[in-house]
């Protein structure tokens, strides 16, 4: 049952954290892909938090004059000095957690996450999104972000929750596979576009490189199961998140925890494969905390396991199931 007591340990486990300050800048910056390869722009301890700031979006998806949105300047600055790769997300990293070696898995504890400005963006494109004959064309809105209030206002005047996570958040692939598009998700996270994946919340991901070298971007205001269109409310957000190298854990893909479930990851180009590889998670997962064996927790699974699309949209699809904490003896 170790697996049960670790995920059980409080924020702020180690009495020696550092709070590191990592900004948006050309320097600290890559656009559109992940490399193992890349320099790290910042070392940490394990134990120790950063805090990002993260900035979105293309120069031509930028807002016009005239509506009261400003372009931060961290944004403005990696548009003239950088160049974008094969993806469209400006990603904050490499960060490189000292001790993580190939086999580990880097827990990352999201502490807050916050707006940056006042706008977001939403778009869709001809070929693309879930339903690409229906709307062969393409259409960039830009919406208000009520931070007050709370809420999201569309140019119609509907208000949507704000509920800001990160898109992004990711590891290094190997350095021997290459560049990789920043907009498919694998085994080293990335584009995972989870929802649940909310401030309280924690992501494991599996080591792949020396360091880790995790990096992290595509703020969203808000979104959808499923991210239909090809995008949510795209933003600039910034966030705290604490690192922990676990050498006691050997799991090769994603998972994740909120206050009161715990979340694995499928990921495919096929939703029914995405869908499978989820449920083999999360029975194994039941199976490891509980002890009743793989067949017992699938039963249990097709009783109180969630399967939720995650992602529809970026070449890969994700699934993800949820577990209540309470039915395998979490809380």
């Amino acid at each position: 049952m170790a697996e049960q007591a670790d995920l059980l340990r409080p924020p702020g486990h180690l009495p020696n954290r550092v709070l590191h300050h990592l900004a948006s800048t050309p320097q600290t910056t890559h656009w559109g892909f992940f490399d193992g390869s890349l320099p790290p722009v910042l070392r940490i301890a394990s134990g120790d938090a950063v805090r990002f700031e993260c900035v979105s979006g293309n120069p031509e998806w930028m807002p016009p004059p005239g509506l009261g949105y400003e372009v931060l300047p961290d944004l403005a600055a990696i548009h003239a000095a950088k160049g974008k790769g094969s993806g469209n997300h400006i990603l904050t990293g490499p960060v490189f957690i000292e001790g993580a070696e190939p086999g580990d898995v880097l827990e990352v504890r999201i502490l807050e996450i916050g707006l940056r400005q006042n706008w977001g963006y939403n778009l869709f494109r001809a070929y693309g999104g879930t339903l690409p004959a229906a709307f062969p064309y393409y259409r960039l809105i830009h919406i208000g972000l009520d931070e007050p209030a709370g809420e999201a206002v569309f140019p119609a005047g509907l208000r949507v929750p704000i509920r800001p996570f990160f898109g992004q958040m990711a590891v290094a692939p190997p350095a021997a596979n290459g560049r990789q598009n920043s907009k498919e998700p694998r085994d080293f996270g990335g584009n995972i576009d989870c929802r649940e994946l909310i401030a309280g919340t924690t992501l494991y991901l599996p080591v792949l490189n020396q360091g880790a070298l995790f990096s992290t971007g595509d703020g969203h205001a808000a979104q959808g199961d499923g991210e239909v269109n090809g995008t949510a409310i795209e933003t600039s957000l910034h966030g705290t998140f604490e690192f922990t190298v676990r050498k006691d854990l050997a799991w090769r893909m994603p998972r994740a925890e909120t206050p009161t479930h715990i979340i694995s990851f499928g990921l495919d180009p096929d939703l029914d494969d995405a869908a499978a590889q989820a449920l083999h998670a999360m029975i194994d997962w039941v199976d490891a905390l509980t002890g009743i064996g793989r067949d017992e927790a699938y039963a249990v699974c097709s009783c109180a396991a969630d399967l939720r699309v995650t992602q529809t949209v970026n070449n890969v699809k994700g699934v993800h199931a949820m577990m209540a904490k309470s039915v395998v003896g979490l809380g």
